[in-house]
């Protein structure tokens, strides 16, 4: 089936390099398993979510701060402790749209 050319494109020229970015961030297991840790949680510091994810609070640190740069988590410094959130609510229902169809990806190829 053919497009028209007066429907909008699923991912605008203007956006795509964004697009990807946020793809980018998204397709790391340990920054995945973060961020679905904060959507469990709500906030958390890095020790939580390190422990949370089974990685070094380094590690957690590291991928949180990709994650701060791309705007997908916010943060702010207690002292010296530092707590997380997820900054954008688009994040979530993406993540269930994602992982519903590799559930039923994996339904199909186990039939």
């Amino acid at each position: 089936m053919l497009r028209s050319k007066t429907l909008m494109p699923i991912v605008p020229d203007p956006v795509l390099d964004e697009a990807a970015r946020r793809f980018f961030l998204l397709g790391d297991a340990t920054r995945l398993r973060l961020v679905s840790v904060l959507h469990e949680v709500g906030e958390a510091t890095v020790q939580r979510l390190a422990d949370s994810t089974g990685t070094s609070v380094a590690n957690a640190s590291q991928h949180l701060g990709r994650l701060y740069l791309g705007g997908i988590v916010k943060r702010r410094r207690e002292g010296r402790t530092v707590r997380y959130w997820i900054a954008d609510p688009t994040i979530e229902a993406l993540c269930r749209i994602v992982c519903e169809s590799v559930r039923e990806r994996a339904l199909v190829l186990s039939a």
